[in-house]
């Protein structure tokens, strides 16, 4: 097999801030993260909507695209909507923001997401909603992928898989996360016999320990671990997204208390350096 292409999703290079900090702005200069990623071995970056907002009013979209190109990485990823099927406008600037980051730094995709809130067993509101969503990005070039959540709106991956075939819309895909297939308890077997190649826009490896620490949502944000450092089997998700077909790039988000008071180029380097590890293992 060749060497997997990896992403730094945005917290594995955030430094230490989390999600839900206000603002939710890494403490590096967006230079020096770009930089790091690179030497480190990634052929990509995430960017979460609070620095891209840090980006756009500072040194633009346009330097860092520059900034992007010059030191070689190839794949950008910016996060993340919600609100998208509420009828108020509050979630419009930052879908717009988004838009526009997505547009002049040619992101592969928007991620989404659907709230922290209960699961919905009937996912047929959020269809036309989706569909409206991802008729915006279209016309401007851009993807839309959907995160699924135990603790969101849509709480299962075949349960975002059933959404975005009701959606129909090739705008519109899914970013499957290994965090939150193991956390909903969905099965290997049941995760590849929902998916297929086609709704797959992209994948992210986290790990984590067997046990639950605190909420759903305060283990998601303070104890992931390093990939092949935890209990999860993520030798068998890559696997399991092989056989569904995906080929990659493949994202890495390491979002923990411990990881946040690393240094950027140790944070980085453990990050790339354990996921090629477990690449090895899952390949041989």
């Amino acid at each position: 097999m060749s060497t997997p292409e990896l992403v730094a999703t945005c917290w594995t290079s955030a430094g230490d801030v989390a999600p839900l900090d206000v603002p939710e702005v890494s403490p590096f200069p967006i230079e020096e993260r770009v930089r790091a990623i690179a030497d480190a071995g990634w052929v990509g970056i995430g960017l979460g909507q609070d620095d891209l907002r840090h980006v756009r009013d500072t040194i633009g979209f346009a330097a860092l695209r520059s900034l992007i190109d010059d030191v070689g990485l190839r794949h950008v990823e910016v996060e993340l909507a919600s609100g998208w099927w509420r009828s108020d406008l509050k979630w419009r600037g930052t879908w717009e923001l988004l838009l526009d980051a997505s547009t002049q730094l040619k992101a592969e995709f928007i991620k989404i997401g659907a709230a922290i809130e209960t699961p919905l067993d009937d996912i047929t509101p959020l269809v036309e909603p989706l569909r409206r969503l991802a008729d915006e990005a279209a016309a401007v070039g851009a993807r839309v992928a959907l995160e699924p959540l135990p603790f969101g709106l849509v709480g299962t991956i075949p349960k975002g898989a059933e959404l975005i075939r009701a959606v129909a819309h090739p705008a519109a895909g899914l970013l499957v996360d290994y965090w939150h297939v193991f956390r909903a308890d969905t099965t290997l077997p049941e995760l590849v016999a929902s998916l297929d190649a086609g709704i797959v826009f992209g994948v992210e490896l986290s790990d984590a320990a067997t046990d639950i620490s605190g909420t759903l949502f305060e283990d998601t944000i303070h104890n992931r671990r390093l990939i092949g450092r935890g209990d999860q089997d993520v030798e068998g998700f890559i696997r399991a997204m092989r056989e569904v077909g995906f080929d990659g790039p493949w994202g890495v988000e390491i979002i923990s208390a411990e990881h946040r008071q690393r240094s950027l180029v140790d944070a980085l380097t453990a990050a790339h350096d354990s996921t090629l590890e477990t690449f090895a293992r899952a390949e041989s």
